[in-house]
């Protein structure tokens, strides 16, 4: 008896916990947000942890501001508490789209805006739930504070495409943030009636030397730069369905305007891996892509070589999955390397060029696979001899 007792008294307290969670706090109906999950999130390992990276859209269909004071993330099925965003670590995810204006200032949403809140979680490989589900605190202009539940989501469980290196050697930076305000992570674009996050993932690679340096002589000349001409490589097996080859680029990296949306990613190649899924690799040097549209290419076949064209602000590759084949009108997927030797990582990236990164502990393991790749390490990867 005294062990029914007690399982009846754990399930109880999970039932509790779960309705505490997921059941809003005034059953009194009052508008506020629409919440919306655009994109459901694929585990993605980095670093032996899995990360779910997602976006939460809310629109304020209210006439006053609202102004967000935490979300809490939970596990679907117990409504287990798996994350907790407040203060500053709340208030630098939330980017409220068109226009900042005083509202904002204040950390509100006014009536009628949209913001997007970027939420990136790092769990333990067991403990990754089947769906999440939330529950935002916010304050009214007129009120006092308030708590909504939702929405629930299902996890996309696709398996992730597990890749070859799209360059050979090393060292290279694979640069990412995701809480830089401007980077590839928040850089929605609506385009065609919709509004897609195609960098989601997105990785941009920077060829250095031992001590650092990411250019040789004059660093504005783009031909300087160490990682100019290197080959881009087949991630894998796939057919070739979009190439751009004739884009200029400027000679110097000082001297690059600013493009059109569909001119952005200046010389391309992008890959149809199968499955929906799309490799896709930006600002290769021009007249350099050696493919046609429909050809069937191997894992490690050159494809063209990194470059300048493009908006960018120094020679690199751009690599990233998308859900389409448009470098611009498809979402971003997380991937994962086969194999590659993390060297270490710039804790800061202003150093890039001029300082070499920080090593890797002794203790930590420098060869990885089935991951993808820290934000901004430093690492080596092995790819197959060129097929051409």
């Amino acid at each position: 008896m005294a062990y029914m007792h007690k399982g009846w008294l754990l399930l109880l307290l999970v039932t509790v916990q779960f309705a505490q969670f997921a059941g809003a706090r005034d059953a009194t109906s009052r508008e506020s947000f629409d919440l919306q999950v655009p994109v459901a999130p694929t585990p993605v390992t980095v670093e032996g942890r899995a990360r779910l990276q997602y976006e939460l859209h809310l629109t304020n269909f209210t006439d006053s501001p609202l102004r967000p004071t935490a979300i809490e993330i939970g596990d679907g099925a117990s409504g287990f508490p798996l994350a907790r965003f407040e203060g500053d670590a709340l208030a630098t995810r939330i980017t409220l789209i068109g226009p900042a204006d005083e509202a904002q200032l204040q950390g509100a949403i006014p009536g009628g805006r949209r913001a997007v809140l970027y939420v990136e979680m790092n769990l333990a490989p067991d403990a990754v739930p089947a769906a999440l589900v939330h529950r935002h605190s916010y304050v009214r202009a007129d009120d006092g504070e308030d708590t909504i539940s939702g929405p629930r989501v299902e996890l996309d469980a696709m398996p992730l495409p597990s890749l070859g290196p799209p360059v050979r050697g090393g060292p290279w930076v694979v640069i990412y943030d995701p809480s830089w305000p401007r980077g590839h992570r928040r850089m929605l674009l609506a385009v065609d009636g919709r509004a897609r996050l195609p960098g989601r993932f997105a990785t941009d690679w920077v060829r250095v030397d031992a001590q650092g340096r990411s250019a040789r002589g004059d660093v504005d000349l783009a031909r300087n730069a160490l990682g100019y001409g290197e080959a881009a490589i087949a991630v894998a097996d796939a057919t070739v369905v979009a190439i751009r080859n004739d884009f200029p680029e400027s000679e110097r990296v000082s001297a690059n305007p600013k493009h059109a949306i569909d001119d952005a990613s200046g010389n391309h190649v992008v890959l149809d891996l199968g499955s929906s899924r799309y490799a896709i690799y930006e600002h290769l040097r021009p007249g350099s892509v050696r493919v046609a549209v429909g050809q069937r290419v191997q894992r490690g076949q050159v494809l063209g070589e990194l470059g300048f064209s493009g908006d960018s602000t120094g020679p690199h590759l751009h690599f990233h999955v998308a859900d389409g084949p448009s470098p611009v009108r498809a979402e971003g997927r997380p991937f994962a390397l086969e194999r590659f030797r993390a060297l270490g990582r710039y804790e800061d990236l202003s150093h890039l060029g001029s300082a070499p990164w920080t090593p890797r502990a002794p203790a930590a393991t420098a060869l990885r696979s089935g991951e993808l790749p820290e934000g901004n390490s430093v690492i080596e990867v092995d790819a197959p001899a060129a097929r051409d």
